[in-house]
């Protein structure tokens, strides 16, 4: 029985290159920027049975000071990958963001009412509205994930988790924007376990992935300093950034229910991967 061949955008960014590497049940082609502007490149030669939609431009804070390139990429990328999947028969996995601003009640599901509080999360939500009309209106199988906050070994130094760890081995203390943001931790190996298992779905479907459980900065800086046995001074500048969101929880009983995904990596377990992985790096950088 010959493999489902998936094609996968945004290959080498941090999530696509963990699944490309883990995922040897599916006939992988990788895509990324150097192989073309999703917003515009021609997949019609590639004849995937799927496609996992990474590609995208990321950073909240970045977004607020060139929307016009995130809404760009991120829309019309987008377009291009459900034009191909249209007209190709492929079926389609689309990688979404947390879309529902400040919480009306905790734990989140996907009945919640939406309420993007940048412009990346608009942007991905808008390209949402995109994956439910083709669906719907085309007929273009499209899963939707909406991944909570996503980390794990080799995360950009701009997320929390690196920030943190970087500075429990490396800086006299940890200072950070602000302690009190509680948000959903979820560990990319079992992030790509819920991509993996949406490959080929029928109809228009949508999952919040995250772990069920908040955590607050303040929290993450002690488990890290439990983890890496420093004791070091946690300093907050108290800077709130625009529109913050100051407490997150996923509902994931839908994704639980229909597909069978569980997160399996604790905080901990995740977290001490991630101080492992840097520890690595300094050797690395010490024996270089």
């Amino acid at each position: 029985m010959s493999k489902v061949r998936v094609l996968v955008t945004g290959s080498d960014g941090f999530l696509g290159h963990s699944l490309v590497a883990d995922s040897p049940e599916f006939d992988i082609v990788p895509f990324d920027i150097a192989d073309g502007d999703v917003t515009s490149y021609d997949f019609s030669a590639l004849q995937v049975d799927h496609v996992i939609h990474l590609a995208a431009r990321t950073s909240v804070e970045e977004s607020w000071k060139i929307p016009a390139e995130y809404y760009h990429t991120n829309i019309m990328g987008t377009m291009n990958v459900l034009e191909y999947c249209r007209k190709s028969g492929a079926s389609m996995t689309y990688i979404s963001t947390y879309t529902y601003g400040a919480p009306k009640y905790l734990p989140i599901n996907e009945l919640h009412p939406v309420s993007p509080h940048s412009v990346y999360n608009h942007s991905k939500l808008l390209a949402e509205d995109m994956c439910r009309f083709y669906s719907e209106n085309f007929g273009v199988p499209v899963s939707v994930l909406r991944l909570f906050n996503l980390y794990g070994p080799g995360q950009g130094a701009g997320f929390i988790i690196p920030t943190i760890v970087r500075q429990a081995f490396e800086s006299e203390s940890i200072e950070l924007m602000d302690l009190e943001p509680k948000r959903d931790y979820v560990y990319i190996t079992d992030v790509v376990d819920a991509i993996k298992l949406s490959v080929g779905k029928s109809g228009f479907n949508l999952y919040n992935v995250g772990s069920g459980k908040s955590v607050s900065v303040s929290d993450l800086c002690g488990i890290v300093q439990d983890c890496t046995g420093t004791c070091k001074p946690v300093i907050s500048k108290r800077i709130t950034r625009k529109n913050e969101v100051m407490d997150v929880v996923a509902d994931c009983t839908k994704i639980k229910t229909e597909l069978g995904w569980m997160p399996k990596i604790s905080l901990r377990e995740g977290i001490m991967s991630v101080i492992d992985s840097y520890r690595e790096l300094l050797r690395g950088d010490t024996i270089a």
